[in-house]
């Protein structure tokens, strides 16, 4: 009897000990950005994990594992250690169809692939980038590509591509307050060597590029003006709507009315900000903040995340899961996108009362996510050329919108039902 009540005891303590690791995604979160990179790390490793959608903020559920319970020690990560048994009855609750909640597995660590200008010029402007800013401090591996990769076929090797503040239309930025004289002339050495008479034809070519790769599978994330001129790019081909300071001869008179929506992703019926001279930085009325402040905004309000079904529209809650609703603005070349621009048929994520701020659409059989503003923790008042240090913003929610979409392409995804 003794040993058979010892052997009861034993079992019990094995079935109520802890084998689940918990990374809550709320408020009690230390570090939300850094647990985006022990998601990552999993996935890397081989395994996979459970994220639970709306459940204290999209929180992560890890099989319990001494290498995943040192990283988020080392990386500063709030986890707690639960049963089976807390699992199980969190799984339980995230299924009630009353709640709007969703378990999604996570399977696979996406390639991730970053399109700058710093794979070939010293490229300063680009140490603002907050994706390449916040992928190294989660600690999320990635490559870079330029248009030379691009041109040669090479984002067949990647799931997930990443353009951040960059001109597809050819002008160099606008001007030299964002390009340097060497980041201009490797543009043109690649425009030379793939023989384009014009670098505005070499970036149509590698905008098509990267439609096609989105069109095929792919998963494109874009924020700033890599946005709003790889639309451009698109509508204006076979169009010269670059002035003659940037490629020696003159705009099209006719640009405006040749503009073809149907060859867009996102947005239409815009209206370019022609420009032959060293004018204003703004391309088209797709930004909202075009005519003020030169194309750069300085925002003070905040915009608002939609509440999507986790059940029957998982995609957008994906990209939606936050411990904030209310996101503050922050500004950019392409501060966020005029209502009116945008095409009907774009799922819109963000939205404050006078622009769209972070949208979805589909693409073939790929899909793309793009993101109005510079970087969501910004300095304000001229300070837009320094580079944040994430260390004093580990728990941004504007951030976290961006390592959403890192993480997107792992999912196993129902079809987006609205």
């Amino acid at each position: 009897m003794k040993r058979l009540l010892t052997l009861l005891l034993v079992l019990m303590a094995m079935a109520a000990r802890a084998n689940s690791i918990l990374i809550p995604m709320d408020d009690r979160q230390k570090n939300h950005l850094k647990s985006y990179g022990i998601a990552y790390f999993v996935l890397k490793s081989g395994l996979e994990l459970d994220w639970l959608l709306n459940y204290r903020g999209g929180s992560f559920l890890i099989k319990q594992s001494p290498a995943v319970e040192t990283e988020c020690r080392v990386r500063g990560i709030s986890f707690e250690i639960i049963s089976d048994a807390e699992a199980n009855e969190i799984q339980r609750q995230i299924a009630d169809p009353d709640l709007n909640m969703a378990s999604v597995k996570l399977v696979t660590a996406a390639k991730i692939v970053v399109y700058s200008p710093i794979k070939v010029s010293p490229s300063e402007f680009e140490n603002t980038d907050a994706v390449l800013l916040v992928l190294k401090y989660a600690e999320i591996p990635f490559e870079v590509v330029y248009d030379e990769e691009i041109l040669k076929g090479e984002l067949v090797k990647y799931d997930w591509l990443h353009l951040h503040h960059e001109d597809f239309t050819g002008q160099y930025g606008r001007n030299t307050r964002r390009m340097s004289t060497e980041d201009l002339k490797a543009q043109e050495d690649i425009a030379r060597k793939f023989n384009f008479s014009k670098v505005s034809q070499m970036k149509l070519a590698v905008a098509k590029k990267i439609r096609d790769f989105c069109a095929g599978g792919g998963y494109l994330f874009a924020m700033c003006s890599g946005a709003e001129t790889f639309d451009i790019a698109l509508a204006a081909e076979g169009v010269d709507i670059v002035g003659s300071i940037y490629d020696g001869d003159g705009i099209d008179p006719n640009a405006q009315s040749k503009l073809d929506f149907s060859k867009t992703v996102a947005f239409q019926n815009f209206t370019l900000e022609l420009d032959n001279g060293y004018g204003g930085m703004a391309f088209s009325d797709i930004n909202s903040s075009a005519g003020r402040f030169g194309g750069w905004d300085q925002p003070s309000g905040y915009f608002s995340l939609f509440n999507f079904s986790a059940k029957w529209d998982m995609i957008p809650a994906m990209l939606v899961q936050n411990h904030e609703s209310n996101i503050k603005e922050f500004h950019g070349q392409t501060t966020a996108f005029r209502k009116s621009t945008v095409k009907p048929n774009v799922l819109v994520m963000g939205t404050s009362p006078s622009s769209d701020r972070y949208i979805y659409g589909e693409c073939g059989i790929g899909q793309w996510t793009f993101y109005g503003g510079h970087d969501p923790e910004g300095t304000r008042g001229g300070g837009w050329k320094m580079a944040t240090d994430l260390n004093l913003h580990p728990n941004s929610p504007g951030y976290r919108l961006i390592l959403n979409n890192v993480l997107f392409p792992s999912a196993k995804k129902k079809k987006r039902k609205t």
